[in-house]
């Protein structure tokens, strides 16, 4: 068999670290010139270097890019429990990686309560107190003092429809708003004064009386009698004892000085329809009308006065505020003659009332001039030809 050769010795340059042969003296690269001690310190250089060289580890990059997370999340952990374990209330936020998607959560709004309303607090009604009839006292004074109504006085002392009381008689009264009246002492206030300064009569209901003719027995109001017992229709009962109060009186004429009267009103002027107008049988309604002679009071009234002249029976006399007046139908023609309407007007004041209730009046100006007018009511009937 073939010698195998034997590996050729080679020596190490010291300068650039050529290898070359051993019986080399110059290096063939950077020119040093190689001496047997140059040699051998090549050789033990090399075999330093050879001997305290570090073992080598190779890693892939998946391995390495694993390592470095392992890492990373180790010291997150670390210092999550350092921070933790410091209790300085501050709270660690995890940073987020670049290029990642977070999932953005939804947020469902949650009902809202509405407030609901304060009940409002119901009044409460306050017990009627207690109360004595005094002397002179009746249903009508007892309410106008405490200013509640006769009914509700009836209604809860469970009296008559008429109210009949008597001295030292206990009553219930109520209270009339929510504000409680001050209750009755020992001093009478303003308007029971007043009730028990009024001169009083007392009367007995006699057979065949009335209201009307009582009031006008002592010429007092109708209204005035009714107030001061109570009563709450115009029915008077036989035997029942009223109280008429005086001071209600209707002021009698002719003691009353005239100074605070207003002067005379002038004559009214007659405006409407025009002198000797003429109305047929086509006109249903006639108006008169005047001009003002000012604002007149609320016991003051116009009077107009319409006749018939051609009868001499009809006349109309009547009384209104306003300054006109609608003829009625009544007052026209039934017959087919022209009749003469004549009509004035005048201005008159409320003084008392009759004996019927009715109020009495007398004049408070002059008179206007007298105006006249013809009226056909029936139409003239043709003659029947042969």
């Amino acid at each position: 068999m073939p010698q195998e050769p034997s590996p050729q010795k080679s020596q190490v340059c010291p300068t650039c670290g050529t290898r070359l042969s051993e019986n080399a003296t110059r290096c063939l690269v950077c020119g040093t010139e190689l001496t047997a001690k140059a040699a051998t310190k090549a050789k033990k250089a090399e075999a330093v270097v050879q001997a305290s060289r570090m073992p080598e580890i190779t890693l892939s990059l998946p391995a390495a890019l694993a390592a470095i997370v392992i890492v990373l999340a180790i010291g997150a952990v670390a210092i999550y429990f350092l921070l933790q374990s410091g209790a300085t209330g501050a709270s660690l936020v995890t940073p987020t990686a670049e290029g990642t998607t977070t999932a953005t959560a939804t947020i469902t709004p949650t009902a809202t309560e509405l407030p609901t309303g304060t009940p409002i607090p119901t009044e409460t009604p306050l017990p009627p107190f207690d109360y004595t009839v005094r002397q002179g006292e009746t249903c009508g004074v007892i309410a106008a003092t405490f200013k509640v109504s006769v009914q509700s006085i009836i209604i809860t002392n469970q009296l008559s429809s008429e109210c009949l009381i008597s001295v030292g008689q206990p009553l219930k009264i109520p209270y009339p708003t929510a504000t409680p009246a001050p209750p009755p002492t020992d001093i009478p206030n303003e308007a029971t004064q007043t009730f028990q300064a009024c001169e009083t009569a007392s009367y007995t209901v006699q057979a065949n009386d009335t209201l009307s003719t009582i009031s006008l027995n002592y010429n007092v109001p109708q209204d005035a009698i009714k107030f001061w017992n109570g009563l709450s229709t115009d029915n008077v009962l036989l035997g029942t004892n009223l109280i008429i109060p005086l001071c209600a009186r209707f002021a009698t004429p002719g003691a009353t000085p005239t100074a605070t009267l207003p002067p005379p009103y002038p004559a009214p002027s007659l405006l409407l329809p025009a002198n000797g107008a003429a109305f047929t049988l086509a006109n249903d309604v006639v108006t008169l009308q005047w001009a003002s002679v000012g604002t007149l009071r609320d016991n003051e009234r116009y009077q107009v006065v319409i006749e018939d002249v051609t009868t001499g029976e009809l006349r109309i006399t009547d009384y209104v505020a306003d300054t006109k007046y609608i003829v009625p139908t009544s007052f026209r023609p039934n017959d087919t003659l022209a009749h003469l309407i004549q009509w004035w007007v005048t201005t008159v004041r409320q003084n008392g009332v009759d004996e019927q209730g009715q109020p009495v009046w007398v004049s408070a100006g002059a008179v206007s001039e007298k105006r006249g007018f013809t009226w056909v009511g029936v139409a003239v009937q043709g003659t029947p030809k042969p």
